[in-house]
């Protein structure tokens, strides 16, 4: 397939996941609950691909990859679970803009754990993209407290998939995508369920209607969205694949717009750019300054 196919491809993945915040939107469901039925729906559809074509893969697991596989898992179903809920309180806008700035505790993390170096110049945009957060946030005191934790639990959110990407990018020097996507996935699933118990969540849910939207965020926003972005970083620089998905929290608060007649606030539309721009600019130097190294 040709390059410029494989980035329409992207761009179209991009698009399908951002349909998650608006199917969060129209569930009646817990956000425990809708995320627990993502992730199984998503697992089961992986399940006979990964016995047919991945045998060979799964011979190959150890102790330490299914223990390392499983806490990227858990961080994974704390990120679903809090994004959701920060849903509830919270703007589409506001929560997909502070989600999505989980790309800069990567780095930090990149820098603590992996001793990779920033330089200072990217070190200001992450600066920028943290400011725009705080302009986001003072936008949502207005609204009261409730819009100021879900902005808390977006960021929550952001961290805990940050971490999910640091363990997986050691997973994935021994597993492929589909192996350790099933594994993570799974791991995922089997978490939220225990939350579910814990918190004592009803399985059982109010209509078939919230199925269909469970199904729709599994094939949608999991296979069409995420499991695209697997596929192209084979093909194309990871830096096209994360600048793309700046246009999530875009393609999100416009369907917001239409569907919730949510218009985002001055402060939302200045903090959102400054957030995105910062991020923008980041992956630009930091992709020049690895190419330099």
């Amino acid at each position: 397939m040709k390059e410029k196919n494989i980035k329409i491809l992207v761009l179209m993945g991009v698009f399908f996941t951002s349909f998650s915040s608006i199917l969060v939107k129209f569930s009646t469901s817990h956000p425990l609950i809708i995320a627990t039925y993502r992730l199984l729906f998503t697992s089961i559809i992986l399940l006979p691909i990964v016995i047919t074509k991945e045998r060979e893969n799964l011979k190959k697991l150890n102790l330490k990859m299914i223990a390392i596989t499983a806490l990227s898992g858990i961080f994974l179903a704390i990120h679903f679970s809090s994004w959701f809920l920060s849903l509830r309180y919270t703007t589409v806008a506001s929560s997909t803009v502070l989600v999505d700035t989980h790309s800069l505790f990567v780095v930090i993390f990149s820098y603590v754990f992996l001793k990779e170096k920033v330089s200072k110049k990217a070190l200001f945009f992450i600066f920028l993209t943290f400011i725009g957060s705080i302009v986001i946030s003072f936008g949502d005191f207005s609204l009261g407290k409730e819009a100021l934790f879900g902005d808390f639990l977006a960021i929550i959110g952001a961290f805990s998939v940050s971490l999910y990407m640091i363990i997986g990018r050691s997973v994935r020097r021994y597993l492929n995508v589909n192996t350790y996507t099933f594994l993570v996935y799974s791991f995922c699933a089997i978490t939220l369920i225990i939350l579910d118990i814990i918190f004592k969540v009803p399985f059982k849910v109010s209509s078939n209607r919230e199925y269909m939207i469970f199904l729709g965020l599994a094939v949608v926003c999991t296979l069409l969205g995420h499991s695209v972005f697997n596929f192209a970083l084979e093909h194309v620089k990871a830096t096209f694949v994360s600048t793309a998905l700046l246009a999530e929290p875009i393609f999100a608060s416009v369907m917001a717009i239409i569907f919730f007649k949510e218009m985002p606030k001055v402060t939302i539309l200045i903090g959102g750019f400054m957030v995105l721009f910062g991020i923008y600019n980041y992956i630009k130097v930091d992709s020049r300054d690895k190419k330099a190294a």
